[in-house]
This record gives C-alpha cells, structure tokens and sequence, in this order.
C-alpha cells in the first residue's frame, strides 16, 4: 500500500458557502470555471461526458448532491483510467473556503505537478471572481 504526494489549493470567496455550493456543484455551470472541463459538458445516463481535446472524451461522475459542501468526482479517461478529484466547499466565516485536493500521480513529474497546481489556483480564482461579482 502506498500513497502519493497531495497537495490542498484553496481560496477564500467572499460568498456564503452554500451559495459557493450549489454554483460550483452544478455540472452546467462548471465550464464557467473550471477549464479542465473543456468547451462543455453533456449528461450520459448518471455520468457527465465532456470533450477532452486532444485526449478525447472523458467521462465524469459527481458525488451526490449533500448538505456538507462535498463535490468530489470520478474522471475517467479514455483509456479507462479513473482518478478522483477531492473537491469541497466549506465555511469560512460568513464566506466559504473553496478546496481541491491535488495528488501527484505516478508519472507525474515535479514540473507537470506545479502546473496542475497553477491551473487548479486559476480555476479557483475564476469561480471566486465569478461569486464575487454576482453570477448565479
């Protein structure tokens, strides 16, 4: 049994957090923010498909809606590879803490694993913007 390297990235929006929540959790708004997803993002059954550019199609499962901010998803890859993403909005005050946990999967060199972690920021950032300024 081994585990990999993990980094949190997080960031405080000024929003409450279930606001922060059911923006985030909607996979219809997702492409606003989180450019991972690509151009758009369609419903397959109880997955989500999304196009992957140059990798292809990959598909999505989101956790289930819940009232404790988890919006944890199964991606997996074209060649059948599954990775979990650890997403979760939490409250902060009278705002919310926006947190994604990044594993540093095998493979996975240093300088790919900090730009993995730039581009989570930079999605995270968007989202903030996006609350901030009112977006529903």
């Amino acid at each position: 049994m081994s585990t990999y390297p993990a980094r949190i990235v997080h960031l405080s929006i000024d929003r409450p957090w279930n606001e922060v929540y059911r923006f985030a959790a909607d996979p219809l708004r997702m492409p606003r923010w989180a450019t991972g997803l690509g151009a758009g993002i369609r419903r397959s059954g109880e997955d989500w498909v999304v196009d992957g550019g140059p990798i292809g199609e990959v598909r999505v499962r989101f956790a289930i809606d819940n009232a404790f901010g988890v919006i944890d998803h199964a991606v997996t890859l074209p060649d059948g590879t599954m990775v979990h993403n650890a997403l979760r909005i939490v409250p902060n005050g009278d705002g919310a803490e926006a947190m994604f946990m990044l594993l540093k999967l095998p493979g996975t060199d240093d300088t790919a694993f900090e730009a993995d972690a730039r581009n989570v920021m930079a999605d995270l950032k968007r989202l903030k913007e996006l609350l901030e300024a009112g977006a529903n």
